[in-house]
């Protein structure tokens, strides 16, 4: 149990400092360059997979040494497509759909994804 909650902790702190990069980059892409939110959201989303995938693998999670380091990232790199498709369903609905901020729909989908990335990647990569 202790080891679970430390994973927890542990992911939580990468996940926030994920998010940082993932709303400095879809703020500065959106607001700035004038990117188009969904296409922003993509870009920010996969700039801070690959940071958290680096820091998952070297303090988050235990990979489970018998599968080869390329079936791991293979599956990390499957599981956040899909994130990235609920992200991006999430924002849809909530911008175009409700009328909602496209940053406060974005803290609500980092929320939802978060909750999914840990149950995946706890799952499938341990």
């Amino acid at each position: 149990m202790k080891k679970l909650i430390d994973q927890i902790i542990k992911f939580t702190g990468v996940g926030v400092l994920c998010f940082f990069i993932d709303f400095a980059i879809l703020y500065c892409l959106t607001d700035w360059a004038g990117w188009h939110y969904l296409v922003s959201a993509a870009a920010a989303f996969t700039g801070s997979v690959i940071v958290n995938y680096i820091l998952s693998v070297k303090f988050v999670f235990d990979t489970n040494e018998r599968y080869q380091k390329s079936r791991n990232f293979t599956l990390f790199i499957i599981f956040s497509i899909i994130g990235l498709l609920l992200t991006e369903l999430i924002m849809k609905i909530g911008v175009d759909g409700i009328g909602l901020n496209y940053l406060l729909v974005k803290i609500g989908a980092t929320a939802i994804v978060m909750v999914y990335n840990f149950i995946t990647r706890k799952k499938f990569l341990e």
